[in-house]
């Protein structure tokens, strides 16, 4: 079982870490194998917004847990504190997987983890943030950043994001979207990432593809043209594009390619479908053309994503994923 520690001082904004409570405090319905073991660490009772928090545990258990997590920090034109700084580099440096929400990118770069590194925060606070570290490239567009170990998420809604995305990473696609259905969020965001883009299909259901977006994802077998698309719309090709635009940020064809690569993801993690089977069943037609997207969009080939992902989620005699160290 993967720990989770939730790294809190006195100035902690109340929502990300409710939000990070949420996901990570227990398992959405039906979900049977081993989940989270999560542990709020402060250096006492601290002030959390308007609320009074007393953790379980001091921040020398930061650098036993196998993921930590630094929930927005309220006063960012003070420098956080020493021992808050200090956990979350030796937490690191013990190979602890360290992510922040919102301005808790604050923490993480005042602890020299984000030297060299791309990172993003809320963007009223992105000029504050490059301002400060220099070392750190910020970047103010996107809703979370993966780096690997380190990770780093705008404000509010993408630090849901963030956390959903910690998930998919540790229990794959299928639970990932469960837990987003059980929390009435969308379960998939672009982070910016492209080894884990997802472009967004908006939770509204007022909007004018509504009812064409589910109509897509359920033949993503099929050879679909923009022209199918937008006559299964009731709209000329040029109107689509715009809607398409509005809504999702991205084209008819960029969207359904994306869609394509998603299932092909959810097919290689939770079957043993040959290639050409994927290849089929995402309207990709042949292996070639798979793995020629599958490569361009996440980086590595279906073969590896497969061999890696079983990898990773693999239990071991005692952890459930790829993250745990010994103590």
């Amino acid at each position: 079982m993967d720990t989770v520690a939730l790294a809190v001082t006195d100035g902690m904004l109340h929502f990300e870490l409710s939000l990070a409570c949420e996901v990570f405090g227990s398992a959405p319905a039906g979900v049977t194998g081993p989940w989270y073991d999560l542990a709020v660490c402060g250096p006492g009772a601290v002030q959390v917004g308007r609320f009074r928090l007393e953790p379980d545990c001091g921040l020398d258990r930061l650098p036993h847990a196998d993921t930590v997590i630094v929930p927005g920090w309220a006063d960012v034109d003070q420098d956080p504190p020493v021992d808050l700084v200090d956990a979350i580099r030796a937490a690191h440096e013990a190979g602890a997987r360290v992510a922040s929400l919102c301005t808790g990118a604050f923490v993480l770069a005042a602890a020299g983890l984000l030297d060299g590194k791309r990172a993003t925060t809320h963007w009223a606070h992105a000029r504050a943030l490059a301002d400060r570290y220099l070392r750190v490239t910020v970047d103010p567009d996107v809703l979370f950043v993966d780096d690997g170990s380190v990770l780093t998420s705008a404000g509010k809604a993408a630090a849901m994001d963030l956390c959903l995305h910690l998930v998919r990473l540790d229990h794959g696609s299928a639970i990932a979207n469960t837990l987003a259905r059980r929390l009435v969020v969308p379960p998939h965001r672009d982070g910016g990432q492209a080894q884990y883009v997802t472009t967004p299909v908006p939770a509204p259901d007022n909007h004018p593809l509504a009812e064409l977006l589910p109509w897509v994802i359920a033949r993503l077998d099929q050879p679909l043209t923009v022209e199918d698309l937008a006559r299964q719309a009731r709209m000329s090709s040029r109107n689509l594009g715009r809607h398409f635009k509005s809504v999702t940020g991205t084209t008819p064809l960029q969207w359904l390619l994306t869609q394509r690569i998603r299932h092909a993801q959810e097919l290689l993690e939770t079957t043993d479908d040959s290639i050409d089977t994927v290849a089929a069943a995402t309207g990709m037609g042949t292996a070639t053309t798979l793995r020629r997207n599958f490569n361009r969009t996440v980086g590595v080939p279906p073969d590896t994503y497969r061999r890696t992902f079983r990898a990773r989620t693999r239990p071991g005699p005692n952890t459930g994923g790829q993250h745990h160290r010994h103590p």
